[in-house]
């Protein structure tokens, strides 16, 4: 099976954990929290159609294929002449696998159970006028799964 889902706005990238001191101790912080949320917020809007019941769209143990491209946007400084000799390829940061490590944080209990199911990556940044992410997700849904799958969940008892 293949869907495609766009997220729109701005690509994110994943930031490092923030530490406090406190006293004697240290504590750290995530200072994404309200950034995941609207994205996954975005995510979930962009699968309802796919969906069906709660939990994630893709099931535990289903091996993964994701393919990303994230477009950025043009600065204001970058002339056209110089953007046709990049051929609109993004080489600054944001770094794509932090930009990898944030959607498939967020994918999370969204669109798969765990991370660790995607098996085969496939990412680009380029420049464009419209900021967005394009995700890719391609997996195999066969009848033994299906069954499997019923079976755990109790439906056709």
């Amino acid at each position: 099976m293949i869907i495609t889902l766009t997220i729109p706005g701005i690509p994110i990238s994943k930031k490092r954990p923030r530490f406090v001191r406190r006293g004697k101790f240290v504590g750290t912080y995530n200072c994404q929290d309200t950034e995941e949320g609207k994205f996954k917020w975005e995510l979930l809007r962009s699968i309802l159609s796919h969906r069906s019941g709660d939990g994630p769209l893709i099931p535990a143990n289903t091996p993964i294929g994701l393919n990303v491209i994230f477009y950025m946007p043009i600065p204001s400084g970058l002339s056209k002449r110089k953007l046709a000799l990049l051929d609109f390829k993004h080489i600054k940061k944001p770094d794509t696998d932090n930009l990898l490590k944030f959607l498939k944080d967020c994918g999370n209990g969204v669109l798969w159970a765990d991370d660790s199911q995607v098996w085969e990556v496939r990412a680009r940044k380029i420049y464009d006028e419209a900021p967005r992410t394009e995700i890719v997700l391609k997996w195999e849904c066969s009848l033994d799964r299906t069954i499997d799958i019923a079976k755990e969940t109790g439906v056709g008892r």
